[in-house]
C-alpha cells in the first residue's frame, strides 16, 4: 500500500500481472485432458463394475 499525500487515506496500487506464458497454458490443458480421460474413461467403468458386483452379491445372498 502506498500513502497518497493530501487525500487522507491509504490507496492500494497494484501493478498489472504479466500474461501467462503459452507453455503453461499448454501444460495445464494437457494435464487436465489426461485427468478427464483417466477419471471418465478408466475409473468410471471400474466403479460401475464394482457396484454391479456388489449388487449381484447382495441379490444372490438375499435369494438363498
Amino acid at each position: 500500500m502506498i500513502h497518497v499525500p493530501g487525500r487522507g487515506y491509504w490507496k492500494t496500487v497494484a501493478k498489472p500481472k504479466p500474461p501467462v506464458p503459452a507453455w503453461r497454458w499448454a501444460s495445464w490443458f494437457s494435464i487436465l485432458g489426461l485427468a478427464v480421460v483417466v477419471f471418465y474413461v478408466l475409473l468410471t467403468p471400474v466403479w460401475l463394475g464394482l457396484r454391479g458386483l456388489a449388487w449381484l452379491a447382495d441379490r444372490t445372498s438375499r435369494a438363498s
